[in-house]
Protein backbone atom coordinates (compact mmCIF):
# COMPACT_ATOMS: atom_id res chain seq x y z
CA UNK A 1 0.00 0.00 0.00
CA UNK A 2 1.37 4.02 0.44
CA UNK A 3 1.93 5.93 2.85
CA UNK A 4 0.70 9.18 3.54
CA UNK A 5 4.49 10.65 4.36
CA UNK A 6 5.04 9.70 0.37
CA UNK A 7 2.99 12.47 -1.18
CA UNK A 8 2.79 15.19 1.95
CA UNK A 9 4.78 18.26 0.18
CA UNK A 10 5.02 16.88 -2.86
CA UNK A 11 4.54 18.92 -6.46
CA UNK A 12 1.16 16.32 -7.84
CA UNK A 13 0.27 17.36 -11.50
CA UNK A 14 -3.07 16.16 -13.03
CA UNK A 15 -4.13 16.16 -16.27
CA UNK A 16 -7.87 16.15 -16.51
CA UNK A 17 -7.65 16.97 -12.72
CA UNK A 18 -10.97 18.59 -12.77
CA UNK A 19 -12.52 15.21 -14.39
CA UNK A 20 -14.42 12.33 -12.77
CA UNK A 21 -11.18 9.92 -11.41
CA UNK A 22 -8.55 13.34 -11.72
CA UNK A 23 -11.00 15.20 -8.78
CA UNK A 24 -11.13 11.70 -6.82
CA UNK A 25 -7.17 11.78 -7.20
CA UNK A 26 -7.26 15.34 -6.06
CA UNK A 27 -9.35 14.82 -2.97
CA UNK A 28 -7.56 12.09 -1.14
CA UNK A 29 -4.27 13.70 -2.01
CA UNK A 30 -5.37 16.62 -0.21
CA UNK A 31 -6.12 14.63 2.66
CA UNK A 32 -2.33 13.46 2.33
CA UNK A 33 -0.98 16.88 2.34
CA UNK A 34 0.19 17.21 -1.32
CA UNK A 35 0.60 20.23 -3.62
CA UNK A 36 -1.58 20.03 -6.34
CA UNK A 37 -2.04 21.18 -9.40
CA UNK A 38 -4.68 20.50 -12.07
CA UNK A 39 -4.89 21.04 -15.49
CA UNK A 40 -8.54 20.72 -17.86
CA UNK A 41 -9.62 21.80 -20.79
CA UNK A 42 -12.99 21.60 -19.39
CA UNK A 43 -14.57 20.79 -23.11
CA UNK A 44 -18.08 20.21 -22.20
CA UNK A 45 -17.79 16.80 -23.67
CA UNK A 46 -15.05 15.36 -22.37
CA UNK A 47 -16.09 15.57 -18.40
CA UNK A 48 -14.52 18.26 -16.32
CA UNK A 49 -16.73 19.82 -14.08
CA UNK A 50 -16.10 21.87 -11.53
CA UNK A 51 -18.23 20.47 -8.99
CA UNK A 52 -16.40 17.90 -8.79
CA UNK A 53 -13.67 20.04 -6.72
CA UNK A 54 -16.17 22.30 -5.06
CA UNK A 55 -15.19 20.87 -1.53
CA UNK A 56 -11.35 21.30 -2.49
CA UNK A 57 -11.10 24.60 -4.68
CA UNK A 58 -9.42 26.66 -2.19
CA UNK A 59 -7.23 23.82 -1.65
CA UNK A 60 -5.08 23.00 -5.09
CA UNK A 61 -4.28 25.36 -8.17
CA UNK A 62 -6.51 25.43 -11.21
CA UNK A 63 -5.16 25.48 -14.79
CA UNK A 64 -7.53 25.61 -17.16
CA UNK A 65 -5.51 24.82 -20.74
CA UNK A 66 -5.29 21.82 -23.41
CA UNK A 67 -2.90 19.32 -22.67
CA UNK A 68 -2.46 19.70 -26.74
CA UNK A 69 -0.98 23.13 -25.93
CA UNK A 70 2.95 22.55 -25.87
CA UNK A 71 3.93 25.68 -24.38
CA UNK A 72 1.36 25.46 -21.42
CA UNK A 73 3.16 21.72 -20.50
CA UNK A 74 6.41 23.53 -20.73
CA UNK A 75 6.03 25.82 -18.23
CA UNK A 76 3.47 23.44 -16.07
CA UNK A 77 5.97 20.59 -15.87
CA UNK A 78 8.82 22.30 -14.06
CA UNK A 79 9.42 20.96 -10.20
CA UNK A 80 6.60 18.52 -10.59
CA UNK A 81 7.30 14.98 -8.25
CA UNK A 82 4.07 12.65 -9.65
CA UNK A 83 2.31 12.78 -13.09
CA UNK A 84 -0.94 11.49 -12.76
CA UNK A 85 -1.82 11.51 -16.64
CA UNK A 86 -5.96 10.88 -17.14
CA UNK A 87 -6.50 13.16 -20.09
CA UNK A 88 -8.13 11.83 -22.67
CA UNK A 89 -10.73 11.34 -24.62
CA UNK A 90 -13.13 8.40 -23.07
CA UNK A 91 -16.23 8.01 -25.69
CA UNK A 92 -15.44 4.68 -28.02
CA UNK A 93 -18.47 6.47 -30.55
CA UNK A 94 -16.59 9.70 -30.64
CA UNK A 95 -13.31 8.21 -31.45
CA UNK A 96 -15.25 6.41 -34.77
CA UNK A 97 -17.14 9.96 -35.87
CA UNK A 98 -14.04 11.69 -35.38
CA UNK A 99 -10.92 9.96 -35.13
CA UNK A 100 -8.43 12.74 -36.22
CA UNK A 101 -9.76 14.45 -32.75
CA UNK A 102 -8.91 11.42 -30.66
CA UNK A 103 -5.86 11.09 -32.19
CA UNK A 104 -4.77 14.43 -31.35
CA UNK A 105 -6.00 13.80 -27.73
CA UNK A 106 -5.07 10.18 -26.99
CA UNK A 107 -1.77 9.78 -28.80
CA UNK A 108 -0.25 13.23 -30.22
CA UNK A 109 -0.83 15.17 -27.11
CA UNK A 110 0.91 12.14 -24.98
CA UNK A 111 4.02 12.12 -26.89
CA UNK A 112 4.10 16.21 -26.33
CA UNK A 113 3.68 15.69 -22.13
CA UNK A 114 6.43 13.43 -22.53
CA UNK A 115 8.84 15.47 -24.46
CA UNK A 116 8.15 18.06 -22.21
CA UNK A 117 9.24 16.18 -19.17
CA UNK A 118 11.65 14.64 -20.83
CA UNK A 119 13.32 18.52 -21.86
CA UNK A 120 12.22 20.14 -18.61
CA UNK A 121 11.94 17.43 -15.53
CA UNK A 122 13.13 13.53 -16.02
CA UNK A 123 12.88 12.92 -12.60
CA UNK A 124 9.27 12.99 -12.49
CA UNK A 125 7.28 9.76 -11.89
CA UNK A 126 4.31 9.10 -14.22
CA UNK A 127 1.23 7.29 -13.90
CA UNK A 128 -1.01 6.87 -17.54
CA UNK A 129 -4.41 5.93 -17.05
CA UNK A 130 -4.94 3.41 -20.17
CA UNK A 131 -7.86 1.57 -20.39
CA UNK A 132 -9.45 -2.39 -20.60
CA UNK A 133 -10.77 -1.73 -24.45
CA UNK A 134 -7.09 -1.85 -25.83
CA UNK A 135 -8.06 -5.63 -25.46
CA UNK A 136 -11.03 -5.93 -27.92
CA UNK A 137 -12.82 -9.02 -27.68
CA UNK A 138 -11.41 -11.52 -25.39
CA UNK A 139 -9.99 -14.55 -26.83
CA UNK A 140 -9.87 -15.76 -23.29
CA UNK A 141 -11.73 -14.58 -19.47
CA UNK A 142 -10.54 -13.18 -17.30
CA UNK A 143 -8.19 -10.92 -19.49
CA UNK A 144 -4.49 -10.54 -18.12
CA UNK A 145 -1.40 -8.28 -19.25
CA UNK A 146 -0.20 -11.24 -21.61
CA UNK A 147 -3.84 -10.80 -23.74
CA UNK A 148 -3.40 -10.08 -27.56
CA UNK A 149 -3.84 -6.64 -27.93
CA UNK A 150 -6.46 -6.00 -30.71
CA UNK A 151 -8.51 -3.20 -29.95
CA UNK A 152 -12.19 -2.49 -31.51
CA UNK A 153 -12.42 1.14 -32.40
CA UNK A 154 -10.01 4.32 -32.63
CA UNK A 155 -10.08 4.68 -28.84
CA UNK A 156 -8.58 1.74 -28.28
CA UNK A 157 -5.76 2.16 -31.00
CA UNK A 158 -4.42 5.25 -29.51
CA UNK A 159 -4.72 4.57 -25.93
CA UNK A 160 -2.26 1.65 -27.06
CA UNK A 161 -0.02 4.79 -29.08
CA UNK A 162 -0.10 6.56 -25.46
CA UNK A 163 0.86 3.55 -23.33
CA UNK A 164 3.56 2.54 -25.55
CA UNK A 165 5.20 6.24 -25.78
CA UNK A 166 5.14 6.02 -21.83
CA UNK A 167 6.93 2.55 -21.18
CA UNK A 168 9.40 3.62 -24.13
CA UNK A 169 9.79 6.98 -22.21
CA UNK A 170 10.85 5.07 -19.14
CA UNK A 171 12.91 2.34 -20.90
CA UNK A 172 14.82 4.55 -23.41
CA UNK A 173 14.69 7.98 -21.09
CA UNK A 174 14.51 7.02 -17.66
CA UNK A 175 11.29 9.07 -17.19
CA UNK A 176 10.23 6.85 -14.14
CA UNK A 177 6.34 5.84 -15.70
CA UNK A 178 3.66 2.67 -15.79
CA UNK A 179 0.31 2.10 -16.84
CA UNK A 180 -2.75 1.32 -15.55
CA UNK A 181 -5.60 -0.04 -17.76
CA UNK A 182 -8.89 0.38 -16.00
CA UNK A 183 -12.18 -1.37 -16.17
CA UNK A 184 -15.33 -0.11 -15.94
CA UNK A 185 -14.69 2.03 -13.00
CA UNK A 186 -17.86 4.69 -11.41
CA UNK A 187 -18.99 6.49 -8.35
CA UNK A 188 -19.17 10.09 -7.44
CA UNK A 189 -17.97 12.17 -10.05
CA UNK A 190 -18.72 10.15 -13.43
CA UNK A 191 -20.17 11.60 -16.15
CA UNK A 192 -24.35 11.43 -16.02
CA UNK A 193 -25.22 13.70 -18.58
CA UNK A 194 -25.11 11.25 -21.59
CA UNK A 195 -23.10 7.87 -21.69
CA UNK A 196 -19.51 9.51 -23.38
CA UNK A 197 -17.87 8.23 -20.09
CA UNK A 198 -20.36 5.17 -18.32
CA UNK A 199 -23.37 3.66 -19.48
CA UNK A 200 -23.67 3.62 -16.04
CA UNK A 201 -24.15 7.58 -15.14
CA UNK A 202 -26.76 7.96 -18.25
CA UNK A 203 -28.60 4.86 -16.03
CA UNK A 204 -28.43 7.20 -12.76
CA UNK A 205 -29.81 10.24 -14.56
CA UNK A 206 -32.53 7.99 -15.98
CA UNK A 207 -33.37 6.60 -12.28
CA UNK A 208 -33.62 9.92 -10.71
CA UNK A 209 -35.50 11.62 -13.33
CA UNK A 210 -38.32 8.25 -12.75
CA UNK A 211 -37.59 7.21 -16.74
CA UNK A 212 -36.78 3.51 -17.57
CA UNK A 213 -33.22 3.21 -18.99
CA UNK A 214 -32.01 0.81 -21.56
CA UNK A 215 -29.98 -2.49 -20.96
CA UNK A 216 -28.46 -2.96 -24.73
CA UNK A 217 -28.26 -6.96 -25.31
CA UNK A 218 -28.63 -7.46 -21.13
CA UNK A 219 -26.29 -10.96 -21.06
CA UNK A 220 -22.69 -9.45 -21.37
CA UNK A 221 -20.57 -9.98 -17.97
CA UNK A 222 -18.48 -6.71 -16.63
CA UNK A 223 -16.68 -6.28 -13.83
CA UNK A 224 -16.45 -2.55 -11.64
CA UNK A 225 -14.15 -0.56 -9.84
CA UNK A 226 -15.49 1.42 -7.30
CA UNK A 227 -13.25 5.01 -7.42
CA UNK A 228 -12.06 5.10 -4.69
CA UNK A 229 -10.61 1.99 -5.29
CA UNK A 230 -9.08 2.80 -8.15
CA UNK A 231 -7.51 6.03 -6.78
CA UNK A 232 -5.63 3.66 -4.28
CA UNK A 233 -4.16 1.69 -7.26
CA UNK A 234 -3.02 5.30 -8.79
CA UNK A 235 -1.38 6.11 -5.55
CA UNK A 236 0.18 2.77 -4.98
CA UNK A 237 2.09 2.48 -7.76
CA UNK A 238 3.23 5.92 -8.09
CA UNK A 239 5.40 5.78 -5.18
CA UNK A 240 6.62 1.93 -6.06
CA UNK A 241 9.51 1.53 -7.76
CA UNK A 242 8.77 -1.65 -8.81
CA UNK A 243 5.84 -0.45 -10.86
CA UNK A 244 8.63 1.88 -13.03
CA UNK A 245 7.87 0.33 -16.80
CA UNK A 246 5.04 -2.11 -15.60
CA UNK A 247 1.36 -2.21 -17.15
CA UNK A 248 -1.24 -3.40 -15.21
CA UNK A 249 -4.91 -4.64 -15.01
CA UNK A 250 -7.52 -3.28 -12.35
CA UNK A 251 -10.64 -5.27 -11.40
CA UNK A 252 -12.92 -6.97 -9.42
CA UNK A 253 -13.93 -10.47 -8.07
CA UNK A 254 -17.42 -9.53 -8.68
CA UNK A 255 -18.39 -10.35 -12.16
CA UNK A 256 -21.60 -9.56 -12.79
CA UNK A 257 -23.99 -9.41 -16.60
CA UNK A 258 -25.64 -5.83 -17.26
CA UNK A 259 -28.73 -7.59 -16.39
CA UNK A 260 -27.81 -8.38 -12.87
CA UNK A 261 -25.76 -4.87 -12.71
CA UNK A 262 -29.51 -3.26 -14.17
CA UNK A 263 -31.30 -5.15 -10.63
CA UNK A 264 -28.76 -4.43 -8.41
CA UNK A 265 -29.03 -0.38 -9.34
CA UNK A 266 -32.61 -0.71 -8.86
CA UNK A 267 -32.53 -2.30 -5.46
CA UNK A 268 -30.15 0.57 -4.43
CA UNK A 269 -32.79 3.25 -5.86
CA UNK A 270 -35.71 1.35 -4.85
CA UNK A 271 -37.02 3.28 -7.64
CA UNK A 272 -36.95 2.58 -11.03
CA UNK A 273 -37.21 -0.04 -14.05
CA UNK A 274 -35.35 -0.99 -17.12
CA UNK A 275 -35.87 -2.39 -20.89
CA UNK A 276 -33.88 -5.30 -22.55
CA UNK A 277 -33.30 -4.11 -26.07
CA UNK A 278 -31.45 -5.31 -28.86
CA UNK A 279 -27.71 -3.47 -29.33
CA UNK A 280 -27.65 -1.04 -31.85
CA UNK A 281 -26.12 -1.60 -35.29
CA UNK A 282 -23.60 1.46 -34.85
CA UNK A 283 -22.84 -0.20 -31.20
CA UNK A 284 -22.71 -3.69 -32.04
CA UNK A 285 -19.76 -3.56 -34.25
CA UNK A 286 -17.22 -2.30 -31.51
CA UNK A 287 -18.97 -4.23 -28.45
CA UNK A 288 -17.02 -6.36 -26.82
CA UNK A 289 -18.82 -8.94 -25.34
CA UNK A 290 -18.14 -10.60 -21.87
CA UNK A 291 -15.39 -8.87 -20.66
CA UNK A 292 -13.64 -9.05 -17.32
CA UNK A 293 -10.02 -9.08 -16.06
CA UNK A 294 -7.32 -10.64 -14.07
CA UNK A 295 -5.69 -7.87 -11.66
CA UNK A 296 -3.59 -10.41 -9.67
CA UNK A 297 -0.35 -8.74 -11.28
CA UNK A 298 -0.79 -5.34 -9.22
CA UNK A 299 -2.32 -7.57 -6.52
CA UNK A 300 0.63 -9.94 -6.31
CA UNK A 301 3.53 -7.47 -6.82
CA UNK A 302 1.81 -4.15 -4.90
CA UNK A 303 -0.68 -5.63 -2.50
CA UNK A 304 -3.66 -3.83 -4.59
CA UNK A 305 -7.39 -5.46 -4.80
CA UNK A 306 -10.40 -3.61 -4.58
CA UNK A 307 -12.25 -3.28 -1.68
CA UNK A 308 -16.08 -1.54 -2.24
CA UNK A 309 -18.51 -4.11 -3.26
CA UNK A 310 -20.31 -3.10 -6.14
CA UNK A 311 -23.60 -2.99 -4.11
CA UNK A 312 -22.02 -0.40 -1.77
CA UNK A 313 -20.23 1.83 -4.46
CA UNK A 314 -24.05 2.05 -6.08
CA UNK A 315 -25.11 3.16 -2.63
CA UNK A 316 -22.79 6.11 -2.35
CA UNK A 317 -23.07 7.29 -6.15
CA UNK A 318 -26.86 7.30 -5.75
CA UNK A 319 -26.99 9.16 -2.76
CA UNK A 320 -24.16 12.25 -4.27
CA UNK A 321 -26.27 12.25 -7.50
CA UNK A 322 -29.78 12.45 -5.80
CA UNK A 323 -28.53 15.98 -3.98
CA UNK A 324 -26.27 17.20 -6.34
CA UNK A 325 -27.91 15.42 -10.21
CA UNK A 326 -28.70 19.32 -10.85
CA UNK A 327 -24.88 19.89 -11.17
CA UNK A 328 -24.00 17.30 -14.02
CA UNK A 329 -26.87 18.41 -16.49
Amino acid sequence: MYEERNFKNKNILITGGIGFIGSALARRLVSLGAKITLIDSLIPEYGGNLQNIADIQDKVKVNISDVRDPHSMRYLVKDIDILFNLAGQTSHMDSMQNPFTDLEINSKAQLSILEAFRLYNPKVKIVFASTRQIYGKPDYLPVDEKHPICPVDVNGINKVAGENYHILYNNVYGIRACVLRLTNTYGIGMRIKDARQTFVGIWIRQLLQNKPFEVWGGEQLRDFNYVEDVVDAFLIVSTNENADGKIFNLGSDEVVSLQQLAEILIDVAKIGQFIIKEFPEERKKIDIGDYYSDYQLINNMLGWKPKISLHDGLEKTMAYYREYMGKYF
